[in-house]
């Protein structure tokens, strides 16, 4: 009976002492993530400004009305998308490209696979400085490589948004090359065997093995770096700023720009909700598609 007590004493015992490791913790979490969460959802149904001093007034979802019938909300939104598109087929085609040439022997392969992954280790913020001087007119080293003189890339409103997504393809193509290496050293030997012996051409080994089995790989690869790119900020806020004018203005840039120069915090929160159920959205399809590939 004794050894009973002792027992539940000791239990309760060490139950108090987990409550008191975890209580803090979850505490922490709904202060720094569950209430802000609900207090900017609140916000965005008001009519308040951060720096106004008055409080919320409450307006219904009007602003989420008015932002949908913002042109400039839309031509953010076109920007953003046109940049994830660039971005990610970038990254999926020169990340799924080294992946294929460093599936091989080849010597030193550890060191180059290693240096390769150093941009994705990088501060953004030191990735966008770096481009920024490498695209300079007058001293950037890309205008000589490619021949260009004083060619201006991050002030012409036709390529500067290129360029940027050039910058992150650079960034994070070695993400895409990590786990599209881990899908083809995945792939059966005597799959590939067996088409040598049926004397299969490259194209038919590549179309039929190769890719069918790492497209999983690569499915995670894209949503991953489709939701990253559609909340691309600070790269495109150090290298232009969201200019020339709007050229590079991307959804995240103008719901900066609505919430802090602006100071229109009620619609930047609306703003900011329209962008989480796009990119929950654009998840879902993907997950979609996962589901399917993992089914063929």
């Amino acid at each position: 009976m004794s050894n009973a007590v002792a027992a539940t004493r000791r239990g309760m015992s060490d139950l108090t002492i987990r409550n008191l490791f975890i209580i803090p913790t979850l505490t922490f979490l709904i202060l720094i993530n569950i209430f802000p969460l609900f207090y900017s959802l609140i916000l965005s149904f008001a009519d308040y400004s951060a720096v106004s001093g008055d409080p919320p007034d409450w307006i219904g979802i009007r602003n989420y009305r008015e932002l949908l019938h913002d042109p400039h909300v839309w031509e953010s939104l076109y920007l953003t998308m046109k940049y994830v598109v660039i971005s990610v087929s970038g990254q999926l085609v020169v990340g799924f490209g080294i992946a294929l040439l460093l599936n091989r022997k080849i010597p030193a392969k550890g060191l180059i696979t290693t240096l390769l992954l150093l941009p994705m280790m990088m501060s953004m913020a030191i990735v966008g400085l770096f481009w920024k001087l490498l695209y300079g007119p007058s001293w950037g080293i890309i205008n000589y490589l490619l021949g260009l003189g004083k060619f201006v890339w991050l002030s012409n409103a036709d390529v500067a948004l290129v360029a940027i997504a050039i910058t992150d393809i650079w960034m994070w193509s070695p993400f895409v090359m990590l786990l599209s290496l881990a899908g083809l050293s995945a792939i059966p030997q005597h799959l590939y065997e067996a088409a040598a012996i049926d004397r299969a051409s490259r194209w038919f080994t590549f179309s039929r093995i190769t890719l069918p089995l790492v497209t999983p790989l690569l499915l995670i690869a894209v949503i991953f770096r489709t939701l990253e790119a559609f909340k691309t900020f600070d790269l495109a806020f150090i290298m232009t700023g969201g200019g020339p004018g709007t050229a590079t203005e991307l959804i995240a840039i103008k719901l900066y720009n609505m919430a802090f120069p602006q100071w229109q915090t009620g619609k930047s929160c609306a703003l900011a909700y329209i962008l989480l159920i796009m990119i929950i959205g654009i998840s879902n399809i993907y997950i979609k598609y996962l589901n399917k590939a993992k089914e063929r």
